[in-house]
């Protein structure tokens, strides 16, 4: 692991470790240099590393403060969030209009009568792509959908629409890439990338996505609660 990625997560769990309400703060950069033996700037690209997913605020004169509200979410970031939104930008691959199939028409709870949008985009970060994401929308929900606003973001347009999001469903999966989708993310066949699904789903539980997405430069950081009920479920005798 390279000195600043070991610094940013010793940050982090440091942060988790604490457990106070009172504001709190890090370190100056030249004490966390010699704490950790590395270079002032090695300090400085972890900070702005924390800086991006939210966990500190740097305020000239004052210091590195903790943000607290960091704690409150599972996910504590990943190679998108932790990214800002003029870092990405997406190019449109397809946009279509059909009938929903039977497990769509669960998914949704729509007939086979309603429409769904199906479009397909390619994410770059830093210019580079790294995901190819093909998403279907219930049409019902979303009559304006077009080929500019998949080129943006959806959680945004949702949320313009009036939508409350409540929650996001994530499954994951290693994969290799295959020809076309090496073809479309410059890169080799066979490389390992990350299959993932979201269900995304708004309050009352009415679903308004589902993402199906490969990514060749996928990490995340999630802070998970011990769960003593699921560890003694597991330990349980067949």
């Amino acid at each position: 692991m390279k000195k600043k990625e070991f610094v940013t997560q010793d940050l982090l769990s440091k942060i988790y470790q604490e457990d106070t309400s009172a504001p709190r703060k890090l370190p100056p950069e030249r004490q966390l240099a010699e704490e950790y033996g590395v270079s002032r700037f090695t300090i400085r690209q972890a900070l702005e590393k924390l800086v991006s997913i939210g966990a500190v605020r740097i305020v000239q004169g004052s210091g590195i403060w903790i943000n607290e509200t960091v704690r409150n979410n599972p996910l504590v970031y990943n190679s998108i969030t932790e990214k800002r939104f003029d870092q990405m930008h997406y190019r449109s691959l397809s946009l279509r209009k059909r009938r929903p199939d039977s497990d769509e028409q669960q998914i949704f709870a729509i007939n086979d009568n309603a429409f769904i949008w199906e479009f397909s985009r390619l994410r770059y970060v830093d210019n580079v792509a790294v995901q190819i994401e093909i998403s279907r929308m219930p049409a019902t929900l979303f009559t304006d959908l077009n080929g500019e606003i998949i080129e943006r973001s959806i959680q945004q347009y949702v949320l313009s629409k009036g939508y409350q999001i409540s929650h996001l469903l994530t499954s994951y999966r290693a994969i290799s890439v295959n020809r076309e989708q090496a073809t479309l993310l410059g890169c080799k066949k066979g490389s390992p990338a990350m299959h993932i699904i979201n269900r995304g789903i708004l309050q009352g539980g009415q679903v308004y996505e589902i993402s199906d997405i490969v990514d060749i430069n996928y990490t995340c950081t999630y802070l998970i609660p011990h769960n003593p009920d699921n560890l003694r479920f597991r330990q349980q005798q067949r």
